[in-house]
């Protein structure tokens, strides 16, 4: 369903562009969280919630988000599918002060560089205003709300960090998504879909 038909331009929608992933990856990474979820202080992200974000756009105008969709219908169209990697653990701004626990990418990641700055490009040119930090590839699986972090989690996220592939996926689509926050956590839903080309 397009944005058309999803909103009338009343209120703002909290929206991010994203690389989904696949249900068995979602089941790999689920293993990593599983190793580190004896620590308390750690909100944890649900395995459906998975994702690459690309770029996150913040509460915006819902004409703003349509014509972004638009561009990006036309601006990713000729990018071609691909092979992405993720392997490793992290922990922004460090795994001794971690704030939000993530896995890493090898294998992809200049192609998912790419798709980032076209997004980006797209972004800016739909009107929203540039992103001052850089991109950094990663998925997310856990924030930490304790402070100081759980004894002994730096540890564990270090022991991680040169870990073996988690997971192999096809990047096939882009996926732009409204995100509503709840007490119980985020609902994450489609707005639109963009396809890449197949090799």
């Amino acid at each position: 369903m397009g944005i058309n038909q999803r909103w009338s331009g009343e209120g703002a929608i909290r929206a991010f562009v994203a690389v989904p992933l696949p249900e068995d990856a979602r089941s790999c990474v689920e293993g990593v969280q599983r190793r580190l979820r004896g620590f308390a202080g750690v909100k944890w992200v649900e395995p459906e919630n998975f994702h690459v974000t690309l770029r996150f756009l913040g509460n915006s105008p819902p004409e703003l988000v349509q014509r972004l969709a638009q561009t990006l219908l036309r601006t990713l169209s000729d990018q071609k599918a691909f092979s992405l990697t993720l392997a490793g653990v992290g922990a922004f701004p460090s795994a001794r002060r971690p704030q939000a626990i993530w896995v890493g990418v090898s294998e992809g990641k200049s192609r998912l560089e790419e798709l980032a700055r076209i997004t980006e490009e797209s972004a800016v040119a739909s009107g929203f205003a540039p992103e001052e930090r850089p991109f950094r590839a990663h998925l997310t699986i856990g924030r930490v709300k304790a402070s100081p972090a759980p004894s002994g989690l730096s540890a564990a996220i270090m022991a991680e960090a040169e870990g073996a592939e988690i997971a192999t996926i096809t990047v096939e689509n882009v996926v732009l998504m409204q995100s509503e926050l709840r007490r119980s956590g985020p609902i994450y839903t489609p707005i639109e879909c963009f396809p890449l080309a197949r090799e």
